[in-house]
């Protein structure tokens, strides 16, 4: 045999036999524990996690990630600019743009013209919190929810930023925060996957929509047993869950197990663990077949909750829906919940596609965390809610009294989170009366990312995962710290 491949094999069972009593051992056991493993699911504890986590009891078992995808403007949603009337189409004072590097869509603008939100704000809830009109759901529940105003990043276009914040670094090819999770705490449940995504339709013809990929909710440098599993808003949910006309169950399950006993050969021969990889995600398919039509028959959802979440609940694919079935993921064992919706990108008619977004997202948005609290999930379930990077306060383009746009701006934006061990009625940073610069308590991606798994009860700083020489973490290597101000 060729003595580079011999060593590269070698090297590979080795790397399969060090995690396999962690990973795939664990989820053998627990098929074989049956309801001892079921208990240990009630109480949190994640069939195939790594057995050294959580480091610490962690406030939170599961989470859901609402993506707006392009970029919220941080000054029609959360952050008040009043004074920034009296600055309309005066140009950005340069000892505030201080040099920053622009995009290649406004660099060339001779002018920087100040554009003021043509939307109203007003305060809510004990915390006197400033929302925008266009949000009057989000504002009845400021009191659940902590407000980031300061969130900065250092990506400055679309792709880099969201694989910057799903992954950690800009550059595609490692894990996002979902299959971290995935790995490390491993799967409450047995018939679904732990980490799913869904994708939400936008409604306004005009919305500007960026193109997303696979490679987002990718398990990189992991094994491909961590992946996010995208469920479809029409047809079947997942592709090829349905046994195809005149194949009956049991056919299919003759069919897997001849099928494993050929994968069994093959990694005894040559012991690549993602052949085992391919065997349990076999398996999976085979219990989803029944766990997925119970999971999408939403007919015994009872008026109460449609009327709750609004009547687009009952249209496959749009948020309402796409939040009533996370919270369906949720409370049967899904670990993380990701949802994408696009249509931010607000460079143009910015009056005119903004109050449509908002639109479908405000009420469905409310309606998980109202839904979530209503059945004590919301005590130990994360839900987080932003876009990328933030926008511009000048005008991208021509400036009227009732059009503008903005143009990306990595150096502050505005989130929330809510959910276990969320404080409540916080408003934590501040910026500039530009919304321009930071001026207190910034915090970074990785401060986010650190925080996410902090709720998790993971220490960001000693889970790694050793890959080409390195400890691979899901902060990086610079300075990143948890976000104590948004915690109780």
């Amino acid at each position: 045999m060729d003595p580079v491949r011999e060593r590269a094999l070698m090297e590979t069972r080795r790397h399969f036999f060090s995690r396999a009593a962690s990973g795939f051992g664990g989820i053998a056991l627990a098929s074989l524990l049956g309801e001892t493993a079921q208990a240990d699911m009630k109480d949190g504890k994640g069939i195939g996690g790594l057995p050294e986590l959580p480091h610490f009891p962690g406030k939170v078992k599961r989470a859901i990630y609402l993506h707006m995808l392009g970029a919220p403007p941080q000054q029609e949603t959360f952050d008040y600019k009043p004074g920034m009337s009296a600055w309309f189409d005066k140009d950005l004072p340069e000892s505030i743009r201080q040099g920053q590097r622009l995009t290649t869509m406004t660099s060339g603008q001779t002018r920087f013209p100040i554009a003021p939100s043509v939307f109203k704000f007003a305060q809510h809830g004990k915390s006197g919190a400033w929302v925008s009109e266009l949000l009057p759901h989000t504002a009845k529940m400021v009191d659940d929810l902590a407000i980031i105003r300061s969130m900065h990043t250092e990506a400055i276009n679309h792709e880099p930023a969201i694989t910057f914040l799903q992954t950690g670094f800009m550059i595609p090819g490692k894990p996002c925060i979902g299959s971290w999770l995935a790995y490390g705490l491993g799967s409450m449940n047995q018939d679904l996957p732990t980490f799913v995504v869904m994708h939400a339709r936008h409604t306004h013809p005009k919305a500007n929509v960026q193109a997303i990929s696979a490679r987002l909710w990718s398990s990189g440098f992991l094994s491909g047993q961590y992946s996010g599993v995208a469920l479809r808003s029409s047809g079947d949910p997942v592709l090829y869950v349905t046994n195809p006309n005149g194949v009956p169950p049991q056919m299919r399950r003759r069919m897997l197990d001849g099928l494993g006993e050929l994968n069994q050969m093959t990694l005894d021969r040559f012991g690549d663990p993602e052949t085992r990889t391919r065997m349990s995600q076999f398996e999976m398919a085979f219990r989803m077949q029944t766990s997925v039509p119970e999971l999408t028959d939403l007919s015994k959802e009872p008026e109460s909750v449609y009327k709750m979440y609004g009547d687009d609940a009952k249209k496959p694919g749009s948020f309402a829906y796409t939040c009533l079935m996370g919270r369906r993921l949720l409370e049967r064992g899904v670990r993380f919940v990701q949802v994408y919706h696009r249509g931010w990108d607000v460079h143009g008619n910015l009056p005119e596609v903004l109050p449509s977004q908002c639109k479908d997202v405000d009420q469905g948005a409310w309606a998980l965390v109202q839904d979530l609290k209503q059945r004590g999930m919301l005590e130990d379930t994360l839900v987080m809610w932003g876009g990328e990077f933030g926008r511009t306060i000048y005008s991208q383009g021509k400036l009227t009294a009732t059009d503008y746009g903005r143009d990306h701006h990595p150096r502050c934006y505005s989130i929330w989170l809510a959910g276990g061990g969320i404080k409540g009625g916080t408003v934590f940073g501040e910026t500039d009366e530009f919304s321009y610069n930071i001026t207190k308590d910034p915090v970074h991606v990785r401060d986010l990312q650190a925080t996410i798994l902090n709720q998790f009860g993971i220490k960001h700083q000693k889970f790694t995962y050793k890959y080409q020489g390195l400890d691979q973490k899901l902060t990086g290597v610079e300075k990143a710290a948890v976000v104590d101000g948004i915690l109780v």
